[in-house]
């Protein structure tokens, strides 16, 4: 199996768990927050676990601060398609606010898929390809 095809499933497994803990987040916001609301909040806390997901599990990369900052750009075009689409189901055709993020969210895949591996695979200069960890052990001083 080639690496994009591979890389496409795996991305596919990430979207699943993804998605499933949006939906759960999603849901639990709903109960004290506007629909909106609920659907942003959801969105960023899902998006954490994403990213670390997809670089280890996708990707099989190192995750790196550099990438991380860039990684909400790879849900730029996800983050519209799935919240014109929220709006669009709910608001204009009356469609359930229980069901429409998971039909939203389903539209926003491949370009997702597109936009995720090119920032992910992109390479890092030495300078800002520090990864998480060690950025924490360098920064703190040693007696």
């Amino acid at each position: 199996m080639t690496a994009p095809i591979s890389q496409l499933i795996r991305f596919a497994m990430v979207g699943a768990v993804n998605t499933g803990t949006y939906y759960v987040c999603y849901l639990a916001f709903l109960t004290q927050l506007p629909y909106l609301a609920a659907h942003v909040l959801a969105f960023c806390l899902s998006m954490v676990g994403s990213f670390f997901l997809n670089a280890y599990f996708t990707y099989r990369i190192r995750p790196t601060w550099r990438k991380f900052l860039l990684f909400p750009l790879t849900n730029a075009a996800n983050f519209v398609i799935t919240t014109c689409g929220v709006y669009a189901l709910v608001d204009l055709a009356h469609f359930s606010h229980t069901w429409a993020p998971l039909v939203a969210a389903a539209v926003a895949v491949p370009i997702t898929f597109v936009v995720s591996r090119t920032i992910m695979l992109r390479p890092d200069n030495r300078q800002a390809s520090e990864s998480l960890g060690e950025s924490v052990a360098q920064t703190t001083p040693t007696a």
